[in-house]
């Protein structure tokens, strides 16, 4: 990590309140790259190449490159480390897209932001746009949002089965990127997939990387349009839909 990174971990470190009602999430790192959340004893990103399983798993299946426009929404389940919101700003500035996308995340455990910077230093492909962002993770858990010039990005801290209730979002495409749904199986319920599909705009899209049947099914029991398709690296298969 370079000596800038640590750094802003430093003050990252000062900067961070502890978070009211909220549990951080408790991790472990593999080969100390790699966070792994101990609650659902799953890795936060592929072992392969996270930034290329994002690409394919969430701005290429949802076809970002070419529908990405001023006050484009995108909504998200699982903020995790980031880098989902970080990988749709590259996108947006390699495309010189003029104007704002708003982007809504969920997330019950956040991760601290030193912990967000660590991982992310795992890509360098990134370092223009994740180094804006050194000492902005913590006003984000601060405040639930940050505002720049080209984009807008809120997070809802808590169970997100409770906290869509209350979202007034009608989001044009939606990254569905919680833990495994083996291990995870809160954030693949019927009921809160329901609460997507009342949130997801008319053609809006969603993907994941699960190809997990009671997924597909669950997406297809809300309303949605559900195919599976290829899946990243060693995953043969992954699920994305529409809703018409």
């Amino acid at each position: 990590m370079s000596p800038a990174n640590t750094r802003a971990i430093e003050v990252t470190k000062e900067k961070c309140k502890p978070l009211t009602n909220y549990t951080y999430a408790d991790l472990v790192w593999r080969n100390n790259r790699i966070p792994i959340a101990q609650k659902f004893d799953d890795p936060y990103y592929s072992l392969d190449n996270g930034l290329e399983e994002v690409r394919h798993v969430f701005l290429t299946s949802n076809k970002l490159p070419h529908r990405l426009k001023d006050e484009f929404k995108i909504a998200e389940l699982g903020f995790g480390t980031g880098l989902n919101f970080l990988s749709t700003l590259w996108q947006w500035r390699l495309k010189k897209q003029k104007g704002v996308f708003f982007y809504t995340s969920f997330e019950a455990f956040p991760m601290r932001p030193e912990e967000m910077i660590k991982a992310q230093s795992e890509f360098p492909e990134l370092s223009s746009i994740k180094n804006e962002f050194l000492s902005l993770w913590s006003e984000l858990l601060e405040k639930g949002k940050l505002n720049g010039k080209d984009y807008s990005l809120k997070l809802i801290l808590g169970d997100a089965r409770h906290t869509i209730k209350n979202a007034k979002i009608t989001a044009d495409c939606w990254f569905l990127d919680g833990f495994s749904p083996a291990k995870n199986p809160e954030l693949w319920e019927e009921e809160l997939l329901k609460d997507v599909y009342r949130c997801t705009a008319d053609k809006g899209t969603l993907s994941t990387y699960s190809a997990a049947g009671i997924v597909r099914r669950n997406l297809s029991s809300a309303g949605f349009e559900v195919e599976r398709v290829q899946g990243f690296g060693r995953k043969r298969h992954m699920t994305k839909a529409i809703k018409k």
